[in-house]
């Protein structure tokens, strides 16, 4: 029987640890990050600012929905805000990671932010704003990756994740829409 060849590793054991012992002051991003560290802090702090838009619109819309409709809207909005509150706090711990401070000033936010804030007066108002928020984050994040590409692939895989959700919450969003017959 054949015995299974390992390949070896892309460098050799001891350049690796020789590696890591230096810069160990920027923690996990080491010599093989390739990614403009900067500008990558910069577009996860507007991912950031999104976020807590999002958190903050959808908690308004559920508390504003009412009636018999705006009950299964409500349950659906309480849901989004839950995970988009669970995004920002995954985007705050890599910023961190990265050796940035998360931008949480209350006094900038809508300008970091790519959604807006339109509260909407009316269910179909609310449902929808939170359509357009999604769809706008789903374009965002979508570039957010292409731009990353294998410059950072943790933070990409961790987009690529949240992107899953957003494009699952415009589904919702129609979804209710229609659900909901407004």
């Amino acid at each position: 029987m054949p015995s299974l060849a390992i390949p070896p590793p892309l460098s050799d054991v001891k350049t690796i640890r020789d590696r890591a012992r230096q810069h160990i002051e920027q923690g996990a991003v080491t010599a093989g990050y390739s990614a403009d560290r900067r500008v990558v802090l910069q577009l996860l702090n507007a991912a950031l600012a999104t976020e807590l838009v999002c958190v903050l619109r959808y908690r308004r819309h559920y508390y504003m929905a009412s009636g018999f409709r705006g009950a299964t809207a409500a349950a659906e909005f309480l849901a989004h805000a839950v995970e988009e509150q669970v995004h920002a706090d995954r985007i705050a711990q890599r910023i961190v990671q990265l050796g940035g401070e998360p931008d949480l000033d209350p006094d900038g936010l809508q300008a970091r932010s790519h959604s807006e804030y339109k509260a909407g007066d009316t269910l179909d108002e609310m449902i929808r704003e939170d359509l357009v928020a999604e769809r706008i984050a789903v374009e965002s994040y979508s570039e957010m990756i292409r731009f990353l590409g294998d410059g950072d692939p943790t933070t990409r895989r961790m987009l690529e994740e949240i992107l899953a959700k957003e494009e699952e919450h415009a589904e919702d969003m129609a979804d209710l829409l229609r659900v909901v017959g407004v």
